[in-house]
């Protein structure tokens, strides 16, 4: 019988293993996710988009708050009910005993960060399958958000001690990648086709102190390991570079002059959590907050662009009406552009729980829903600002209504929308210059005068 000349090196149909993924939780465990994911894809395994396609599922938990340990228990329990062979990951992790409590037969529980030790409970689940024609993966790994976008995750872990967080105790210190390693990997995301870089850690400014600032190797010379020099660098690739969750250190005033440059986008994602000096005392969080307020305004002043993100908590322990009225002023004089807000939730470990004077349910509510009003009028007024401005607008999405985008101003999924007509052969990544001609609350509304 003839044989073809190349059926005796080609390799066997195989059947690859797939994998199935729950993600939870905050930008950081997405990229966790991604790291796990891109492992696997190397090795040959499949992703599958369902429960019923998968040889297993990993479950990439969140632990902050008990909300969210309930979120992370049912979507384990779902994924136990809907596949049965499931793999514990993430940040709820490090409470192996509560996760074995209500779902004992879960093939394996592992804690934050330990990407290795999911690889190894998926090898021994459903072992991978040896194909060359299937180890390969892009050089930029894979990942989780749009093409167009990505987070850019430069240290793990947290040197803070506030009181109603736990993060350092499950993530560990500061853990700060070398400069050279994140400005590596950035570059392949952009190459790619990234058009806007989400730097993300748990203390994005705080970056480097761990390693002493030291310096690496990128494209043939010494980068230090610092917040300025990361950012400037990071913005010399060509793409939109947004500053997540930067505690507000005197060095953070370098950055501003990168804003008011062009260099990196004019935004600060702050977590200021309260204004009230006793309240913030109590958080074990900076309480020169007078302070904080000229440095905004000298910030305003340098950067008249700047858009100021940040999130706040409402009836913390021992909070009074008079700490809130101060938040409620507070805002009023610092005019933050986009706010998120949470009531107060014990958290299991924290300890803020040992602290007197709970704040009953229905005040915090009631606080909640008062700040976010008092926070709604600001922003609508923040918005008429830029009606009649032209500004680039990065497009998210296309239908038959037009395009949805984002500005500056806006981080994708927690922020606002620029809606824009005439989209007509718009795509997702797409960079345009947009006129704005309406504002609302949250939103702006524009028309598309040029595309980058």
């Amino acid at each position: 019988m003839h044989q073809d000349a190349t059926s005796s090196i080609d390799p066997p149909p195989v059947d690859p293993p797939t994998v199935g993924l729950v993600s939870l939780g905050c930008p950081k465990a997405l990229v966790d996710s991604e790291r796990i994911v891109t492992k696997l894809r190397a090795e040959g395994y499949r992703l599958s988009p369902d429960y019923a396609g998968a040889d297993v599922v990993i479950v990439n938990t969140c632990g902050f708050l008990d909300s969210a340990k309930a979120e992370s228990l049912d979507a384990i329990g779902e994924a136990m009910e809907e596949n049965g062979r499931v793999i514990v990951t993430g940040c709820m992790g490090v409470d192996e005993a509560a996760i074995r409590e209500n779902h004992p037969n879960v093939l394996a529980v592992t804690g934050p960060q330990q990407y290795e030790q999911v690889v190894e409970a998926v090898h021994e689940a459903v072992p991978p399958a040896h194909n060359p024609y299937l180890d390969l993966v892009p050089p930029q790994g894979l990942r989780l958000t749009p093409r167009h976008y990505a987070y850019l995750k430069i240290s793990e872990g947290c040197n803070n001690t506030c009181s109603f967080c736990i993060i350092p105790s499950m993530r560990g210190k500061l853990a700060s990648r070398p400069a050279a390693k994140v400005l590596y990997e950035a570059e392949r995301l952009v190459a790619a086709g990234v058009k806007e870089l989400l730097v993300i850690s748990q203390d994005t400014s705080a970056f480097g102190v761990d390693l002493k600032y030291a310096a690496s190797n990128w494209r043939g010379r010494e980068v230090p390991a610092r917040f300025v020099d990361l950012a400037r660098e990071l913005g010399s690739l060509g793409a939109w570079v947004r500053l997540h969750y930067v505690y507000p250190y005197p060095h953070v005033d370098k950055v501003i002059p990168l804003m008011s440059e062009g260099t990196v986008l004019p935004y600060l994602d702050i977590p200021f959590q309260h204004a009230s000096p006793r309240v913030l005392k109590a958080m074990r969080r900076p309480g020169n907050i007078e302070k904080t307020l000229d440095r905004i305004q000298a910030w305003r002043r340098d950067c008249p662009d700047l858009a100021i993100r940040s999130t706040f908590i409402t009836g913390f322990p021992g909070e009074t009406e008079e700490d809130f009225q101060f938040l409620l002023d507070w805002l009023t004089e610092a005019r933050i552009d986009r706010l998120g807000c949470f009531k107060y939730e014990p958290v299991a470990g924290a300890r803020a729980n040992e602290l007197p004077d709970p704040v009953p349910d229905p005040v915090k509510q009631e606080r909640w829903d008062r700040l976010m009003a008092h926070q709604q009028a600001i922003s609508a007024d923040r918005l008429r600002g830029r009606v009649g401005r032209t500004l680039e607008v990065l497009i998210d999405s296309v239908d038959d209504e037009g395009a949805i985008g984002r500005s500056y101003a806006d981080a994708p999924e927690i922020d606002g929308s620029v809606f824009v007509e005439a989209a007509d052969g718009l795509q997702p990544g797409d960079l345009v210059k947009a006129t704005i001609t309406e504002s609302s609350e949250y939103d702006l509304w524009g028309e598309v005068e040029s595309r980058l």
